[in-house]
């Protein structure tokens, strides 16, 4: 589903261009990854790890940071869809798993765990003891680490903001702005991912920060504020709409258990801020252009899928691409005008051509290493002429 809220009155156009990546998990990383690829294709004029602002949001941030990076989205499918990347020498499923080693240390203190909670409750039990058996058992919760990239965002070309919260305040933190440039990138992203419950809250600077979802899911006010006029917003987890299914095997979310329950109300509870806040941004922006992607209400596929599940990750990234590649052709009409007032271009040629993204990636990364074929054949040229020996004068 493509939204477009167009600009309510028109500036001379600065030509600052953002992208705003909102958390959804694994799923919601791999969905951005296929949207991001047909933007990727079908606008032309200037590529993706060129514009002036990225914003991202717990998983979000790490496609975000890829751009911001200058990996684009080939590398990067190449790095979290096919596993296939030379760029980074790690498993991306390392950073989308809890560290079920760490829970299995952590069952060794569980009967300390449970002797304290069995204490607290006989000293009283009406009163704060469960309270207090609850901390003891989130001592059996993992702490651990993963190693990231280190880089700086003051050496970026573009702006990074990567959204974490504050856990000790509740107050959205944006690495990457004045007073937080000085934070690798690494520490940033593992804070703006730390879901709590599954990851530990990361320690920066003696404050301690969590996934930053937990505020709002989306943060493109800071691209906004930052100047830019045109922010493509990619939002993956929305609530499910079971009266727009045509069969009736997911008509009644209430017959599909407890996790389709929990799934649906977490959904809806960060769609419904992520709509109050981008509701705000005409009156606040007027002169910007906003697009949102985000998958359809009624899609069973994206819904009944767990979104800590990495094994179907080319499937999902496929669906999504298809998705946008459909969308981005249904409202040409409405797009390319506001394309062209920044100088760039819907092709829509691209966008009627039937492929995959697995297609689409080996187009690209074959088109890569033909240059890279002819660059070096080149330079073999470029030696032997270089060894000849000269002529005296």
């Amino acid at each position: 589903m493509l939204t477009v809220e167009p600009a309510r009155r028109r500036r001379p156009s600065e030509g600052k261009l953002a992208i705003a990546l909102a958390g959804g998990g694994p799923l919601g990383a791999f969905y951005e990854i296929g949207a991001l690829h047909a933007l990727s294709e079908a606008i032309e004029g200037r590529e993706l790890t060129d514009f002036d602002v990225y914003v991202g949001v717990s998983s979000g941030s790490l496609v975000a940071a890829g751009l911001a990076n200058g990996f684009d989205t080939t590398a990067l499918g190449a790095t979290f869809i096919h596993d296939q990347s030379t760029l980074f020498p790690f498993s991306p499923a390392l950073l989308l798993q809890p560290a079920f080693a760490e829970y299995l240390r952590g069952l060794a203190r569980l009967p300390r765990a449970l002797t304290s909670i069995v204490r607290q409750y006989l000293r009283d039990p009406l009163g704060s003891g469960w309270q207090a058996g609850i901390g003891a058992l989130g001592r059996v919760v993992p702490m651990f680490s993963s190693a990231g990239h280190t880089d700086d965002f003051r050496q970026l070309r573009s702006k990074l903001f990567v959204v974490a919260t504050n856990l000790n305040t509740g107050e959205s933190i944006n690495f990457g702005s004045p007073g937080y440039d000085r934070v690798p990138i690494s520490r940033a992203l593992l804070a703006s991912t730390a879901l709590p419950g599954l990851y530990p809250a990361v320690q920066i600077g003696g404050q301690h920060y969590v996934d930053g979802a937990l505020i709002r899911t989306m943060h493109a006010s800071l691209a906004l504020e930052a100047g830019c006029d045109l922010v493509i917003c990619i939002n993956p987890l929305v609530p499910f709409d079971a009266s727009r299914v045509r069969s009736a095997r997911h008509a009644n979310l209430a017959q599909e258990g407890l996790p389709a329950v929990l799934m649906q109300t977490f959904r809806s509870l960060i769609y419904s801020r992520m709509k109050v806040g981008m509701a705000t941004y005409g009156a606040r922006f007027p002169a910007a252009d906003t697009i949102l992607l985000e998958p359809d209400r009624h899609d069973e596929r994206l819904f009944f899928v767990n979104v800590f599940r990495y094994a179907d990750r080319q499937r999902l990234a496929d669906h999504a691409y298809q998705r946008t590649r459909r969308d981005l052709l249904a409202q040409a009409d409405v797009l390319a005008p506001l394309l062209e007032r920044r100088g760039l271009r819907l092709n829509v040629k691209v966008l009627r051509r039937r492929r995959s993204f697995a297609d689409a990636a080996r187009e690209r990364t074959r088109r890569a290493r033909q240059a890279a074929r002819r660059l070096d054949h080149a330079l073999q040229r470029l030696e032997r002429v270089l060894a000849r020996p000269r002529r005296a004068e």
